[in-house]
């Protein structure tokens, strides 16, 4: 960490060794002038909040659903885990297969159901390629939030719900009153950690699209990335760094604030 916050305060291109030198805060300036930081700051936000909404709301309806006892449950929570436990690698390799524009499965199954006449190329559409990616990793993560929230919901005394029963309170009224205060903790604590997590990874975009079409799938990650290794510019990738951290510790420090307000 401490490298990076040099080298960001540096010109430090690897094929140009003999113009490293201190810049200061040139590179900071630089990167309020850029449109592509601001295309990967905008994207970034996007990402964070579109995977961590729905990875958490379908998350949780797993777990409410695996909660109940019915044929087969052991093996339901067992196939649940499947896309969690899947390299990310096969994962992006996948996704990238059935978007695919012109034999991809994706396509196949809409154009059966009569719902496109021409195969979209979803992955090469600057409008639909981020949305694309964001859906594959919905799909990968949800897993996480529904055994966490699982194990949650399973540690609830039962008596409380019993209660409340006797006491004329519907389902809504415990789900409202019971469930969702009693997973608070595992609430809160697992939406922090995912947050951290997606906002740093890459990989499945790099896979993907390599950061295309275009700049449409930049994310901060991607683009500190790609200016290292693919431009040599390891100054400026540490400064883009430097503002995902910060970005980073804004969300959860304003994250921990709102936990402690509500918990005095």
């Amino acid at each position: 960490m401490f490298r990076t916050m040099m080298y960001s305060l540096m010109q430090y291109i690897l094929y140009k060794p003999q113009e490293k030198a201190f810049s200061g805060l040139e590179n900071y300036i630089q990167a309020f002038s850029d449109p592509l930081f601001y295309t990967s700051l905008l994207n970034t936000g996007f990402w964070i909040a579109g995977i961590i909404t729905f990875q958490f709301l379908l998350g949780f309806v797993t777990a409410l659903i695996l909660k109940n006892n019915f044929r087969g449950q052991g093996l339901a929570r067992s196939l649940v885990l499947i896309p969690w436990v899947t390299p990310s690698v096969i994962t992006a390799l996948m996704w990238r297969w059935m978007y695919d524009g012109n034999y991809g499965l994706i396509n196949q199954i809409l154009r059966r159901l009569g719902l496109i006449n021409e195969f979209i190329p979803f992955l090469a559409d600057k409008s639909t390629a981020l949305g694309a990616i964001i859906f594959a990793l919905i799909w990968q993560g949800f897993p996480f939030f529904a055994v966490m929230l699982l194990a949650g919901l399973q540690a609830i005394p039962q008596e409380l719900y019993e209660a409340a029963s006797i006491d004329g309170a519907g389902k809504w009224a415990g789900f409202r009153r019971i469930t969702l205060p009693m997973l608070k903790p595992i609430i809160l604590t697992t939406v922090l950690l995912r947050t951290i997590w997606v906002a740093n990874s890459l990989d499945i975009i790099i896979i993907m699209t390599g950061g295309g079409p275009g700049y449409s799938t930049y994310t901060l990650p991607v683009y500190s990335y790609i200016k290292a290794y693919k431009g040599m510019d390891f100054g400026y990738a540490s400064t883009l760094a430097v503002f995902l951290t910060i970005f980073l510790m804004i969300i959860v420090f304003g994250y921990i604030r709102s936990i402690l307000k509500s918990e005095n």
